[in-house]
């Protein structure tokens, strides 16, 4: 098929896809096991660790159990390895029998029945990256049907095994068989990480037409290195990517790692504070069922996840790059408040930076910030007010700043204004 004739399809494509379904007017959040459990399919000699039913099950009682779905934790997402080696004899993908015993059907009403939703996994290739049967342009119409049959709410649509004609086909494609089922699922697109992320090969208009988000960048590793070096090209880049953001359409720079063993408490701090004034969705790849205090503690915070969730939806931008090495990222939100994070990329010692709202492009006026991991507020704030606090190696100082109401100059945050703080 030549340019010219792909083109015209993608101008038809466009013209019936329209993936306004609803879903998604704030980044997805939940679990997935790709980065923690990855391809482990030793139920023999590590039950539990492998991608199996009672992975999810477990993953879906912790979340329904312990705190998460009130705090919008709701998706519990298959990723690569459920599969079985060969389509069923109707060439529909199907669970590998001795993992998914029950079949995906069972897992859903299972996951459901705790208040939650079901994501899983398919590429738009000859196979999978693990090398299961992939989802080529013949197929896509029958693996969307069979997603909606089983009832599938999220599916994640990787690019391994595939040329970017067939991506070029064949993720616009999935968004309309998707659509034509008649069920409302999230869609996330992996295509733009295939061909470099950026335009002109990226167009993320059209994607913000048939994907909810997409994957721009590299898989994220267990280690602040890797955390750094998405942060890093989001900032770079974030001419063209942060207008691509919106309610429905949404940059995904990848899991949250918080609670597994790369990060220490200040780097898990770190990611939580960029994620959330990125826009990006929250959703975490760690053992939930072995979490640790600090890391619950990190990934449930309020005002964090109210800050991720804003319905404006607009995503944040790296403000400054200062020579000592902190840098300053701002994002705003609704009821003319705004998130500002401070993270040092120092690896020596504690660094006290000092700054004020105006040299941060601050109007003129009054506000008070509330500091979302000390919990603490500053008040009296001026917009040319010097302040300064100390921020460890590779981490953050994360603030929400809010105008100062004039009840509230001489009175405390928490006794004069509590209904400025973002709830859930």
């Amino acid at each position: 098929m030549g340019p010219l004739a792909v083109t015209r399809l993608l101008g038809l494509i466009s013209l019936t896809v329209g993936l306004d379904n609803g879903l998604l007017k704030t980044p997805p959040m939940g679990w997935m096991a790709w980065e923690r459990f990855r391809c482990d399919v030793d139920c023999k000699d590590d039950p539990e660790n492998c991608i199996s039913e009672d992975l999810f099950r477990d993953a879906a009682d912790r979340l329904a159990e312990d705190g998460w779905k009130e705090l919008g934790y709701e998706y519990v997402i298959i990723d690569d390895c459920w599969m079985s080696p060969k389509r069923d004899d109707h060439g529909r993908l199907q669970p590998d029998p001795s993992r998914f015993p029950g079949g995906i059907a069972k897992l859903a009403r299972y996951i459901h029945d705790r208040g939650l939703k079901l994501g899983i996994y398919a590429d738009m290739g000859t196979h999978t990256c693990m090398g299961l049967p992939g989802t080529t342009l013949d197929k896509i119409e029958v693996d969307a049907q069979t997603f909606a049959s089983w009832g599938v709410d999220y599916l994640k649509f990787d690019g391994c095994n595939s040329n970017p004609a067939e991506q070029m086909l064949g993720y616009p494609l999935m968004s309309k068989a998707l659509n034509a089922t008649g069920r409302p699922m999230a869609y996330s697109c992996s295509w733009p990480a295939y061909i470099g992320g950026l335009p002109p090969n990226v167009n993320y208009s059209f994607l913000g037409d048939i994907c909810h988000l997409w994957r721009n960048y590299y898989d994220i590793q267990d280690s602040w290195d890797s955390v750094q070096g998405i942060i890093e090209w989001f900032s770079n880049n974030q001419d063209d990517l942060q207008p691509a953001a919106g309610p429905g359409r949404w940059n995904d720079p990848d899991m949250l790692i918080i609670g597994n063993f790369g990060l220490s408490v200040d780097q898990a701090r770190s990611q939580m504070a960029l994620w959330a004034v990125m826009a990006a969705p929250l959703i975490m790849s760690n053992d939930l069922r072995n979490l640790d205090s600090s890391a619950r503690a990190i990934l449930q915070n309020k005002v964090a996840i109210a800050i991720n969730q804003d319905s404006m939806g607009i995503q944040g931008r790296r403000l400054l790059q200062e020579k000592t090495r902190i840098e300053v990222f701002w994002r705003p939100l609704s009821r003319s408040a705004s998130a500002l994070v401070f993270l040092s990329r120092r690896t020596d010692m504690p660094y006290v930076y000092h700054t004020s709202l105006a040299k941060l492009k601050y109007d003129a006026g009054n506000y008070e910030a509330y500091n979302v991991f000390a919990g603490s507020t500053v008040t009296g704030l001026n917009a040319t007010t010097e302040f300064s606090f100390s921020i460890n190696p590779s981490g953050v100082v994360m603030w929400y700043v809010y105008p100062q109401q004039p009840s509230t100059q001489t009175e405390t945050f928490h006794e004069a204004n509590p209904g400025h703080l973002p709830v859930l």
